[in-house]
């Protein structure tokens, strides 16, 4: 027995030891990922991903950003960026632009990059079906590696481009930054390198900058490639090797800075006022070192830091079901911040300006974690949530879309650290999770709090500036330490979901569409529901039901109670459950359900994993037929939305002004179409609107249920037996409801003058009614997008004159056939009237000659790549099939949707701007400075 123990005690001493070795040992790299570096220093991360088919996503990744920039380098590092789409070696001026486009991809949501303080990324998601067009999104990314051409009169074309991205973002939250950024990063470089720059060098840097900026910092040992996709793997490093082996190593070139944000053991305050700040915010920034995962153990920490988040998230949200919640919103979460420097960010919107009551809510909660430690029950939900959402991922492991993987190689190679399989950080959570235990957690949360390098930062309305406390002040609130606080008391519910089982219905029949992979049953009760069993997804369903009526079918008397009544119902929790408790029960199950009522609709959209489905489908069957009211949760959310609108309509800002007045016209002036009011808010009454909700809920008949994703019919079949058909119908049918809030017809003009700052917005809304078929709809949408084309040639590329032109169109089917197409900019005041002029000369081209078939050619490959990835992913099919079932739509239109794009021609394009964008009913909308 003795040598039995001994031997017993070794092992698990041995264990032990190895556990700890474990630790230490670097984090392993994905080995599916290809990781290689160039003889001039560039490296590369390839991973094969078949998330979407016959797609990749590329980056070009520079650590290079703002941080670098000298005194007479302000803003270049990001200028650059946009001149790389301007003109290199292989592609001159506008060939580039041209080239991507008629390659489908979008220009701003495609074919895009950005520009970070330590960074600049060149991003392109791009097809793999054709293998010289891949190979050449290579020389793409080479050329924006070494070859950009920097043509100074392209440079100066440019100049005003970025002058109007500059102008966009001027206003409150600019003018906040300006003071925020230096007080939270101060002692650093940091805190004087915004991305943006400022105008004055934009205006007048010289040809010079710019190129040494270039020559310095894009050189190969500050870049690295990432491509993930549907290709193989081996190719693409020949590409790699091919197109950027022979970029010179520049052996002369500076080094690099690393940049440091001082932690210092003091803490600071400010206080920022500004007069379009419409709301009271105040943020403490406790900023410790960065933790980076290279080994078992950095990864170990971080899982707990995720821990304490889950955690405290829970407990302010549980604050925000009180009657009277002491704060708009509360945070306290840790994570990453900027340069070498992560943070404990803790921060809260005041209600009614008590900044003080907000400020101590959230620091009491801290504080009484660090006083009293969190609960046993809570780190087991916690970690069990933390173990679902890994389960799921390692489900979905062979259809994680590329995005995913891309971004986190782009932080392997800017913070030198690896990206772990699915595999190793399910094992590793398996082996270790445990090993984090209530005392240890505890002990790292006092840990946590300890830091004292710290920045208070209040920003609020200006209006409000002689009653806000001083920076003494706001100190003196964060180190006060509340004497009163107690333990928390975990409020979790300890029972069934549902208590007893409904009595199950029965499928009357099947229809099988053999075409589009889809069944149609019928139910006992006679709900109809729709099943797309798919491969998209190992581990996802959603679930749609939807019903004709909305808020459209009452009066205006009980229409904000009708609005209102879905969130009435959310808040207040389901079943017996209150909402606290049915998140905690949910917290380790990947099952959501929502319910809505719109205004011409009502219904519910459910996501679930198939080991918790039958959770989903009790949750389903509760909305329906439990209607708990949560007096406590209902008065407190209420509250926060009176406190919220109070805040918004004392101190508006521009835009909301704007946007408000637009809403009212294109309403034509309806009670519907009004701003929300605190006055609207305190004339609802909660009861009456759970009572409509019940209303809307009351009768499943005429609701159309979609199921799509993962399952097989004969299993899922029993679950819509027992809580599908057995929901409760009445055999009333309702239809839409149509109300006289459309927009006006003729010519409005409205002006709005508001703010300060030297900047417009344009706003003009071609509005009327079509047909209602398809083919229409079609030509509604392909001449308003390329309609967006031409503008970002004309506006943007020929004019400078605006940052990101938008053609947006709405068109709807039912429950009238109507359409608006949308035409928005943001441009300097004095150039208002000439860009609307310039538009209008567009549309007249196109009304006269139709679109030029270079641009249809664009805009056909565009859509063509949207379709052939939206028919692969089980939201289209979920949102789509809900749709055309409850309009009683001809599926047989999903069939040829690529097809249908060969009805767009010149002729078409002329005829749609003719009948669509012929001015007739159109409504200009200015905002202008006062």
């Amino acid at each position: 027995m003795k040598k039995l123990l001994y031997l017993a005690s070794l092992c698990l001493f041995s264990l032990q030891v190895l556990a700890q070795t474990d630790l230490q040992n670097p984090l392993p790299m994905d080995p599916q990922v290809k990781v290689g570096q160039l003889a001039n220093g560039l490296r590369y991360y390839i991973r094969h991903n078949e998330e979407p088919k016959n797609r990749a996503q590329l980056r070009l990744v520079v650590h290079a950003g703002s941080v670098l920039e000298t005194e007479d380098e302000l803003g270049l590092a990001h200028f650059l960026e946009h001149m790389q789409f301007n003109g290199t070696k292989n592609f001159p001026k506008n060939e580039l632009v041209d080239f991507l486009q008629k390659a489908g991809l979008k220009f701003g949501a495609d074919l895009n990059a950005y520009t970070g303080f330590d960074e600049t990324v060149y991003m392109l998601p791009v097809p793999t079906d054709t293998l010289d067009k891949f190979e050449k999104f290579f020389l793409v990314l080479s050329d924006w590696a070494n070859k950009a051409s920097l043509d100074h009169e392209e440079i100066d074309k440019e100049r005003g481009v970025v002058l109007e991205e500059s102008r966009l973002g001027k206003g409150a939250q600019s003018r906040i930054r300006d003071q925020l950024i230096p007080a939270v990063l101060a002692g650093s470089q940091y805190a004087h390198r915004l991305p943006i720059g400022t105008d004055e060098n934009l205006k007048n840097f010289d040809y010079s900058s710019i190129e040494n900026f270039h020559k310095k910092w894009y050189r190969p040992d500050l870049e690295a490639i990432v491509a993930v996709g549907d290709f193989d793997v081996k190719m693409v490093e020949g590409f790699i090797q091919k197109y950027f082996a022979s970029i010179p190593a520049g052996s002369k070139s500076p080094e690099r800075t690393e940049y440091k944000i001082p932690i210092v053991d003091s803490t600071n305050a400010v206080v920022i006022t500004d007069k379009e700040q419409p709301y009271t915010l105040v943020q403490v920034y406790n900023k410790v070192p960065q933790l980076l995962e290279k080994t078992g153990a950095d990864r170990l920490r971080q899982t707990a830091y995720s821990l304490f988040n889950t955690m405290m998230s829970t407990r302010l949200q549980e604050l925000l079901q009180k009657a009277d919640p002491p704060f708009q919103f509360g945070l306290s979460n840790y994570g990453g911040f900027l340069g070498d420097v992560n943070a404990l960010t803790v921060l809260a919107v005041a209600k009614d300006n008590n900044i003080e009551r907000a400020l101590k809510a959230v620091m009491d909660e801290n504080q009484r974690a660090e006083q009293f430690g969190f609960t046993q029950s809570e780190l087991d939900r916690a970690k069990n949530q933390y173990m679902s959402g890994l389960e799921k991922q390692f489900n979905e492991k062979d259809k994680t879309n590329s995005q995913a993987f891309v971004s986190e190689l782009t932080s392997c190679f800017l913070d030198n650290v690896p990206m772990t399989s699915i595999e190793f950080d399910l094992d590793f959570a398996k082996k270790h999770l445990n090993e984090i235990s209530l005392s240890e957690i505890n002990a790292l949360v006092k840990e946590l709090f300890k830091s004292q390098s710290r920045t208070v930062v209040l920003l609020a309305p200006e209006s409000a500036k002689a009653q806000l406390p001083s920076e003494k002040q706001l100190i003196a609130w964060v180190n006060d330490k509340n004497t009163e606080i107690t333990a928390y008391v975990d409020d979790a519910a300890n029972e069934p979901l549902m208590k007893e089982e409904p009595k199950a219905g029965k499928v009357l029949s099947t229809k099988h569409i053999e075409a589009l992979g889809i069944s149609a049953l019928s139910l006992s009760n006679g709900i109809k529901v729709v099943l797309k069993p798919t491969d998209f997804k190992n581990d996802e369903i959603l679930i749609n039901a939807t019903s004709k009526g909305g808020s459209n079918l009452y009066e205006d008397n009980a229409y904000d109670d009708a609005s209102v009544s879905s969130v009435i119902a959310q808040v207040s929790g389901l079943g017996n459950f209150s909402n606290i408790q049915l998140l905690k029960y949910l917290s380790d199950k990947i099952s959501r359900v929502s319910v809505y009522v719109g205004e011409n609709t009502e219904g519910l959209s459910a996501s679930s994993a198939a080991k918790d489905l039958e959770t989903t489908f009790q949750q389903i069957h509760l909305r329906f037929t439990t209607h708990r009211f949560d007096n406590e949760a209902v008065t407190g959310f209420l509250n926060n939305q009176k406190d919220a609108v109070r805040a918004l309509n004392a101190t508006p800002t521009p835009e909301k002004v704007f946007n408000d007045t637009l809403q009212l016209v294109m309403g034509n002036y309806s009670y519907r179409a009004e701003p929300i009011s605190v006055a609207r808010i305190e004339g609802i009454n909660p009861e009456k609107a759970l009572h409509l909700y019940a209303d809307r809920f009351a009768d499943a008949n005429d609701f159309i249920f979609t199921i799509v994703g993962s399952f097989e019919e004969k299993e899922i079949i029993p679950l819509i037996e027992k809580y599908i058909a057995s929901l409760p119908v009445k055999d009333s049918e309702e239809n839409y409801v149509i109300r006289p809030n459309n927009p006006p017809t003729g010519q409005i003009e409205k002006t709005v003058h508001k703010g300060s700052e030297d900047k417009a917005s344009v706003v003009l809304n071609f509005t009327g009614t079509y047909d209602g078929s398809k083919a229409e709809k079609l030509q509604i949408n392909a001449v308003a997008n390329i309609l967006g084309l031409k503008l970002i040639e004309k506006l943007r590329e020929e004019e400078s004159g605006v940052y990101s032109p938008r053609v947006v169109s709405n068109v709807e089917e039912f429950p009238e056939a109507r359409y608006v197409v949308t035409v928005r900019f943001a441009c300097a005041p004095a150039n208002v009237d000439k860009l609307i002029g310039i538009t209008m000369q567009e549309i007249e081209k196109i009304k006269k000659q139709g679109a030029e078939e270079s641009d249809i050619e664009k805009y056909v490959a565009e859509e063509k790549l949207d379709i052939q990835e939206a028919l692969k992913t089980n939201r289209f099919w979920s949102n789509t099939l809900s749709v055309y079932t409850l309009n009683e739509e001809n599926l047989d239109y999903l069939l040829k949707l690529e097809e249908h794009l060969n009805q767009i021609s010149v002729k078409s394009t002329q005829k749609a701007a003719e009948s669509y964008l012929s001015g007739k009913n159109l409504i200009k909308a200015v905002l202008l400075p006062e």
